[in-house]
């Protein structure tokens, strides 16, 4: 009884749930996913090679995943840090600040493009005091580092926090007790368990930066071959009508974003085969 009891699902069988599963993804991700390739498809290869080769396509997917990149090593370092301060500490304003990690998730992205271009242009509050320095953020690769840095961190924070929570004080009391110090303890014991979460938390805001549009128009500048970022690219194709060349580049955007989010899951997969082995 109690075998099959726990064998049971809540949801009314695995078919129907399976069913409506497939049917869901498939109208919201593997239809307009196909639509996209089919689009391509359309174009010889010599046309696909000449509209991904061009040297402003190029310098667009450089900066974007360059920017992206950059932008998730940070929130990567930085989210781990703001996540363990909501964690572990009891302070005075925590639940506001545990509240403005999730603003970029509830601003609309436009909104957050204008407001860091207002305070990170040269006259602006921030990028004045950064301009006396020689530092140029608006307008600049800077600026879209910025922006991407800022819609990303929440998906750290919100990823490494739950498992912070959850983590057992007594494996920390037992190295103290062994005569680590606190760096070693955070290092050997607490590090390779937020492994997996950090890496995941990382491949979320690496692929939501790839992505972002509205707040890096602004703050970019959108020159070509040096602050031109793909998606506004794409945009552009499409207001002039080449529908062929903007299905190209987003097609090898995809390609791309899947690529990396296959060797993230590789990544994170060696890490947990590791660390159940220890």
């Amino acid at each position: 009884m109690r075998k099959t009891f726990r064998n049971r699902g809540f949801l009314p069988g695995f078919g129907i749930t399976m069913g409506y599963s497939i049917v869901y993804l498939s109208l919201l991700v593997l239809i307009p996913l196909s639509v996209l390739f089919l689009k391509a498809s359309t174009m010889s290869w010599q046309q696909f090679a000449d509209t991904i080769l061009d040297g402003r396509v190029l310098a667009s997917i450089r900066v974007s995943i360059l920017s992206s990149f950059f932008a998730a090593i940070v929130n990567a370092v930085f989210g781990v840090l703001v996540a363990w301060v909501l964690a572990r500490y009891q302070f005075v304003g925590k639940r506001i600040i545990d509240g403005i990690v999730d603003l970029p998730f509830a601003l609309p992205t436009a909104v957050g493009g204008i407001a860091l271009t207002s305070i990170y242009a040269e006259n602006g509050w921030v990028g004045q005091y950064l301009a006396e320095w020689g530092i140029k953020v608006a307008y600049t690769p800077i600026g879209i580092w910025v922006a991407l840095t800022f819609i990303g961190l929440p998906f750290v924070v919100r990823t490494v926090q739950p498992v912070l929570q959850d983590w057992d004080l007594q494996m920390e009391e037992a190295a103290a007790t062994l005569g680590a110090t606190r760096w070693s303890t955070f290092i050997r014991v607490i590090l390779p368990h937020l492994m997996p979460a950090v890496i995941t938390g990382f491949a979320l805001a690496f692929a939501r930066a790839l992505g972002e549009y509205g707040s890096v128009v602004f703050i970019s500048g959108n020159m070509p071959l040096k602050t031109e970022i793909v998606p506004l690219l794409i945009m552009t194709k499409l207001e002039q009508f080449d529908y062929a060349g903007a299905t190209a580049i987003a097609t090898v955007m995809l390609v791309i974003s899947f690529v990396m989010l296959l060797v993230i899951n590789y990544l994170q997969w060696r890490i947990n085969k590791f660390d159940a082995a220890r």
